[in-house]
């Protein structure tokens, strides 16, 4: 009989909730972490390893961190992959109000020709997955810095993945307050809004287009700008000042840490602006 485990993903920035921790919103009387073990629970998962800082001392699960933290998904992934001892093994995000339905959709066990399968509502949904526990060690192996700022595409685009077909209302997460009001049973008063995860595949298109790393793509601090801006200026500022950080990280020379520096001041002006 194939054995199963799970792993949960808990410990991002929350950036568009201005840091406030996910996980633990009250949604329907529970909250999306206790769902999320309760729904990997009734599918047989005996060790449950959530990647984030401890939020509840009296779950029956393992903690762990990437190092350094906030290195995103994949590397979270890759940190909890030590602590996973089963053939299989659940990958959840813990931001996902109906948790239950859609672990319900996916398969009891693998079939012979899968790595893996995960809920696809129009496009992947890697975080809604089983996977084979070997083959996603395999596929860890081979990214550099243990998976630090790298794509769900560079992690599990060359697995055989079975997708499984999902209405989109049951993979909506919950990535903005209005999408916490959503899920309580309230209205989307902006519907535009996006999740960086969605970003992972048109990021990974402009990085091969124009010979760049993944890394060189910061896709979280570049939404953090952009919030700030919108925020501290207009929405329409937004995109102008990314524009002018990408131009004022190139000319300093364009490392990582120039992109950091350049954000860094625009945000700082972008929060002062209204005092103008």
């Amino acid at each position: 009989m194939v054995s199963v485990d799970a792993i949960l993903l808990a410990g991002g920035r929350a950036s568009r909730v201005d840091g406030a921790a996910k996980p633990l919103f009250e949604v329907n009387g529970t909250t999306p972490l206790h769902a999320a073990v309760a729904a990997v629970r009734s599918r047989g998962a005996q060790r449950i390893v959530v990647a984030a800082p401890v939020l509840d001392d009296d779950l029956d699960v393992e903690w762990v961190r990437e190092d350094p933290p906030f290195g995103g998904p994949v590397a979270a992934i890759v940190a909890a992959l030590t602590r996973v001892e089963a053939d299989e093994v659940f990958v959840l995000a813990c931001d996902l109000p109906t948790v239950r339905a859609a672990v319900d959709l996916l398969p009891d066990e693998l079939t012979p020709d899968a790595d893996g399968a995960c809920l696809d509502d129009g496009r992947r949904q890697w975080l809604i997955g089983r996977y084979r526990t070997a083959a996603l060690r395999e596929a860890a192996s081979g990214l550099p810095e243990k998976g630090r700022d790298a794509s769900m595409r560079a992690l599990l685009g060359g697995l055989r993945v079975r997708a499984i077909d999902a209405d989109a209302a049951l993979t909506r997460d919950i990535d903005t307050w209005d999408d916490l009001r959503v899920a309580r049973g309230g209205t989307m008063t902006d519907s535009r809004t996006l999740p960086p995860e969605a970003l992972n595949d048109w990021s990974a298109a402009l990085a091969e287009r124009f010979s760049l790393a993944e890394r060189d793509i910061p896709i979280s601090l570049i939404l953090d700008l952009a919030r700030d801006v919108a925020n501290g200026v207009a929405r329409p500022a937004a995109p102008l000042s990314a524009f002018v950080a990408g131009l004022v990280a190139g000319r300093a020379g364009g490392s990582p840490a120039d992109t950091e520096a350049a954000v860094a001041a625009v945000v700082e002006l972008a929060r002062g602006w209204e005092h103008r």
